[in-house]
């Protein structure tokens, strides 16, 4: 395995280590892990799912799985998918349109996976369970913008502090 691609694996681990600090409901680096894999790891699909995926299950197996995990690990597979969109020439200007974009993917999945087991299976459960979902979109959006800009720029860091890393980084479109 190369030192990128291990690199790339200790900043998603630290990220995922980062769901066992107090924090909001919803406040997580999950949708930044995803979008970070997707987007560094473009070359080997299979790895980019896997990673953020597998954080999440060894992080899970401590914390705690839910009877929702199911649309939790969908919706971080399918946000992984939208890191391999991000552009490579203009990484920060795609970047936050796609946490935008993949915190809403989160929400639309997730709470979906609460309607159908905690709200009667109607069109009045499907209105209460999203209403009731809205004040946590805001953590959930933050934290997307907030934690993509933090593993983004410190792994630019990290890049250009590291000689071994820069033979090997992401080649400009």
């Amino acid at each position: 395995m190369s030192i990128k691609n291990i690199s790339i694996i200790l900043v998603v681990l630290v990220a995922a280590i980062s769901r066992f600090v107090p924090h909001p409901p919803n406040f997580t680096p999950i949708i930044a892990m995803g979008l970070f894999s997707g987007f560094y790891l473009k070359s080997n699909k299979k790895l980019a799912l896997l990673l953020p995926l597998s954080a999440m299950f060894i992080s899970d197996m401590f914390l705690g799985f839910h009877l929702i995990s199911l649309f939790v690990y969908s919706s971080l597979a399918v946000i992984t998918a939208v890191g391999f969109l991000i552009s490579n020439k203009n990484k920060f200007l795609t970047l936050f349109p796609a946490a935008l974009g993949s915190s809403l993917v989160f929400f639309i999945i997730s709470n979906f996976g609460v309607f159908l087991i905690g709200y009667p299976n109607n069109l009045a459960g499907f209105i209460a369970c999203y209403t009731a979902a809205i004040p946590f979109f805001h953590n959930t959006l933050f934290s997307a913008m907030l934690y993509s800009g933090i593993l983004f720029i410190s792994y630019d860091i990290i890049v250009r502090s590291v000689p071994q890393l820069q033979s090997e980084t992401i080649t400009k479109k």
